[in-house]
C-alpha cells in the first residue's frame, strides 16, 4: 500500500511505502458492505435447514468422505470459506453448539440478518458506533422481555420432561425415534449429574460415552447401567463373565521396567545372564503377588501388561485388560466406585470397586467389547448406539448429543418459552412498541432488530411452503392481543397456539442466540479495515527465510 503525503516539504512529496507491497488492504465502507454481504451467503446456506420441514445438506470433504445433515454446525464445519467474515459467523455455530447443544441454526440466521438491516443506516451515513449503541441496549430489553415471559417447569415429572426434550428432537432427521433417544438421554444425563457441596456438575462429554456398533436397528439403542469398551481378555482360560466383580484399576503397566537412558550390564558368564533374567521374572512376580492378595475377579490396566503377568494372574483366575485410555478407565472408576491405582505398594481393600453387577465380554459383529453392568449407583454411563450404517449413526450420535446438551440445559435452568417463532414475535412487538419512547436517532436501529427478530418465523413458514405475508400479519395480530403463545406450526405452516402443540424452547438456549447473534453483528459492523497479507508468486516470498530456491535445487 503505497500513502502520498501532500507536503514537498515531507520526503520531496515522494511516496512513503507503509506495507509490504503484497499486503492487500480494505477500508472504509467497501468493508462494512463486504461484511454484510459475506454474513448473508452463510445465512442463506443453512436457511432451509430450520424447522421441522429442513432440507439435508450433502456435503463432501476432501477425503471423499460424505455427510448428511440439517445440523447449522455439522454442515458450517464442513464448508471451506475464504471471507474473515464468514469465517467468524461460522465460529458462532461451533460457540452455540458447545455451549446449549442447540440453536447453532437460528443463531446464524439471526446473526445474518442483523447484519443485514444494518446496512440501510451505513448507506444513510448513520455511524456505526450509534447503531451497536442501539443494539446493545436492544439486547439488554430482549433479554428482559423473554425472562418475563418464560415459565418454570418441575424437572421431577419425567412425562413433561420428555415432551419439552422432543421438540429440540423435532427439527431432527431422527425424529421418527424421538421417544427413544429423549428417553436415552434424560436417562444418561440423569445419571451423570453429580450433586456435591451445593453445586451441580453434569459432565456429559467425560462421562456419557456414546459407542457406534454398526449392524441391528437403532430400536436397539441403549443406556448402559455401566460402561463399555472394545477390548477382549488377555488369555482364553480368563473369565469372560463374572457377577459382583472386584475391580481394580492401575494406570502403570505389570512388566518389567526399562531403563529411560541408555543402561549397560556388564556380564562375565552366563550365570549372570541367568541371574539378570531371574531379576526380571521375579520383579513381575511380586507385582502380581501383590495384586493377588487383594483376590480381585477383574484388573483393567492402562499400560501394558506382560506375557508372564498374564500367565500369572491366568492361575489366579483373575480376568486381565490391558492399554485401556484414561478416559474409559475414570468412567469405570465412576461406575463401580474403584480407585485408579498408581503405584501398587499403596493398594489396599478400599481401592477395589464392588459396585459392579456383572462383568462380562461379548461378541458383536466381528469385535469383543467389554461390558462392567449392573452399577450400583453409577455415575458414569456408556450409550450403546445400533444402526444401518456409519452415515445413520453419526447423524444418529450429533443429534443424541445436541438432546443431551438441551437436557443439560433444562436441569441447570428449569425455565421455558414458547417456540415456533412465538417468543421471536413477542419480542419483536415488545421492541417496536418500547422504539417509540426513543427520541434520538438511535430509534431505527433499535426499531430494525425488532424487525430482524421476525426472521425465525417467516423461515419457518417459507420452508414448509406456507403463505408467509398472511401468517405473519396473523401472529402479530395475535400478540396486538396480548397472545404470546401463539406461534407457526413448524409442519403445516398455519399459525397455532404453543401451548396446545407443547412447542417449548429453553430460556437458555434462546437468550444464548440472542447474545451471540447481536453481539457477532456488533463486532462484525465494528470493523472498517481489513489487511491481508499474499505470498509472492512462484515462492519468491519465502526468499529472505534462509531457504534454497527452485532453481538452486535443481543446480
Amino acid at each position: 500500500v503505497i500513502l502520498l503525503l501532500n507536503s514537498d516539504k515531507m520526503m520531496g512529496g515522494q511516496p512513503i511505502i507503509i506495507l509490504n507491497q503484497n499486503t492487500r488492504r480494505e477500508s472504509g465502507r467497501k468493508v462494512q458492505l463486504g461484511n454484510i454481504n459475506s454474513a448473508k451467503s452463510v445465512a442463506d446456506v443453512i436457511r432451509t435447514c430450520l424447522g421441522p420441514r429442513a432440507m439435508l445438506k450433502m456435503l463432501m470433504d476432501p477425503m471423499g468422505g460424505i455427510v448428511m445433515t440439517n445440523d447449522g454446525n455439522a454442515i458450517l464445519r464442513e464448508i471451506q470459506v475464504q471471507h474473515p467474515a464468514a469465517k467468524s459467523l461460522i465460529e458462532i455455530a461451533r460457540t452455540q453448539d458447545e455451549e446449549c447443544g442447540d440453536g447453532t441454526t437460528s443463531v446464524v440466521i439471526l446473526a445474518g440478518e442483523f447484519c443485514a438491516v444494518a446496512e440501510q443506516f451505513l448507506e444513510q451515513q448513520m455511524h456505526p458506533t450509534v447503531v451497536i449503541a442501539a443494539y446493545r441496549t436492544a439486547l439488554e430489553d430482549s433479554i428482559k422481555i423473554m425472562e418475563g415471559l418464560s415459565k418454570p417447569i418441575d424437572t421431577n415429572d419425567e412425562g413433561a420432561m420428555l415432551a419439552f426434550i422432543k421438540n429440540a428432537l423435532a427439527t431432527k432427521v431422527t425424529s421418527n425415534w424421538s421417544d427413544l433417544i429423549t428417553k436415552i438421554a434424560l436417562r444418561a444425563v440423569r445419571t451423570v449429574k453429580l450433586e456435591s457441596g451445593g453445586r451441580t456438575e453434569i459432565d456429559i462429554k467425560r462421562y456419557a460415552k456414546v459407542e457406534k456398533v454398526p449392524g441391528g436397528a437403532i430400536d436397539d439403542s441403549e443406556v448402559l447401567d455401566g460402561v463399555m469398551f472394545n477390548k477382549d481378555i488377555l488369555h482364553p482360560r480368563m473369565s469372560r463373565r463374572v457377577v459382583n466383580p472386584r475391580i481394580l484399576l492401575i494406570d502403570s503397566g505389570i512388566e518389567y521396567a526399562k531403563g529411560e537412558s541408555q543402561t549397560n550390564i556388564e556380564m562375565q558368564n552366563t550365570a549372570d545372564f541367568e541371574s539378570y533374567l531371574r531379576k526380571e521374572e521375579e520383579y513381575v512376580k511380586d507385582l502380581c503377588d501383590k495384586i493377588i492378595a487383594l483376590k480381585p475377579d477383574v484388573l483393567v490396566s492402562e499400560k501394558g501388561i506382560s506375557d508372564l503377568a498374564i500367565h500369572f494372574l491366568q492361575k489366579a483366575n483373575i480376568s486381565a485388560i490391558r492399554r485401556l485410555r484414561k478416559t474409559d478407565n475414570m468412567r469405570i472408576a465412576r461406575a463401580c466406585g474403584a480407585t485408579i491405582i498408581n503405584r501398587l505398594d499403596d493398594i489396599n481393600e478400599n481401592d477395589i470397586g464392588k459396585g459392579a453387577g456383572l462383568f462380562e465380554v461379548k461378541k458383536i459383529g466381528d469385535e469383543y467389547f467389554t461390558f462392567i453392568t449392573g452399577c450400583k449407583d453409577p455415575k458414569a454411563c456408556t450409550i450403546l448406539l445400533r444402526g444401518a450404517s456409519k452415515d445413520i449413526l453419526n447423524e444418529v450420535e450429533r443429534n443424541l448429543q445436541d438432546t443431551m446438551q438441551v437436557t443439560r440445559n433444562i436441569l441447570v435452568d428449569p425455565r421455558m418459552v414458547p417456540g415456533g417463532g412465538a417468543i421471536e414475535v413477542a419480542v419483536s412487538s415488545a421492541l417496536a412498541e418500547k422504539a417509540k419512547s426513543i427520541q434520538s436517532v438511535s430509534q431505527w436501529p433499535y426499531r430494525a432488530i425488532s424487525k430482524a427478530l421476525e426472521i425465525i418465523p417467516r423461515t419457518l413458514i417459507q420452508n414448509c411452503g406456507g403463505n408467509t405475508i398472511r401468517t405473519l400479519t396473523q401472529i402479530r395480530a395475535k400478540h396486538g392481543e396480548g397472545l404470546h403463545t401463539f406461534g407457526v406450526n413448524g409442519e403445516t405452516g398455519e399459525i397455532t397456539d404453543m401451548n396446545e402443540l407443547g412447542v417449548w424452547e429453553p430460556l437458555s438456549v434462546k437468550t444464548q442466540i440472542l447474545k451471540t447473534a447481536i453481539e457477532t453483528s456488533i463486532l462484525l459492523l465494528r470493523i472498517d479495515d481489513i489487511v491481508s497479507g499474499s505470498k509472492k508468486a512462484g515462492g519468491e516470498g519465502d526468499a529472505g527465510q534462509g531457504g534454497p530456491s527452485e532453481a538452486s535445487m535443481a543446480d
